[in-house]
């Protein structure tokens, strides 16, 4: 999906399951999102710094910096605090949600993923862009 100016959306992914990372890309690959891709907790850390994407993707059982420290430290730095983080995770409750939002994070997707509603779960949460004329719809 694309935002004001066609230029895509950025979508940073950190993952460090291989399997998972291409299931990610090839669900979302065919919106047209320009996707960046991080193994680890510290590359997704350094990645969001340089590059500021629209939305993160964060796994939160990382080898190293977990996924709730990486989201803790992008939200301490004035540069990423806007950026909109998601955590993803193979433990799908109530203690595990609340966990993510105290982190940080904005949102919370179980996994495994639905590869049918996922697009439409992401695009939730890409951020609204302002144009010329006032705020534009929500992605989509």
């Amino acid at each position: 999906m694309t935002s004001e100016g066609n230029r895509p959306f950025t979508i940073l992914i950190v993952e460090d399951s291989e399997l998972n990372r291409r299931l990610l890309e090839a669900v979302l690959t065919p919106h047209r999102y320009h996707l960046l891709i991080a193994e680890d907790g510290e590359t997704g850390v350094a990645l969001a710094r340089a590059e500021l994407p629209d939305l993160i993707l964060m796994d939160v059982f990382l080898p190293g910096m977990d996924g709730y420290e990486a989201t803790r430290q992008l939200r301490a730095d004035p540069r990423t605090r806007h950026i909109v983080v998601v955590a993803l995770t193979a433990t799908a409750s109530e203690a595990e949600r609340k966990r993510a939002l105290a982190a940080g994070c904005d949102g919370y997707i179980p996994k495994p993923i639905d590869t049918r509603e996922f697009p439409h779960q992401v695009r939730q949460f890409l951020p609204r862009r302002r144009t010329r004329d006032g705020p534009g719809p929500q992605a989509g």
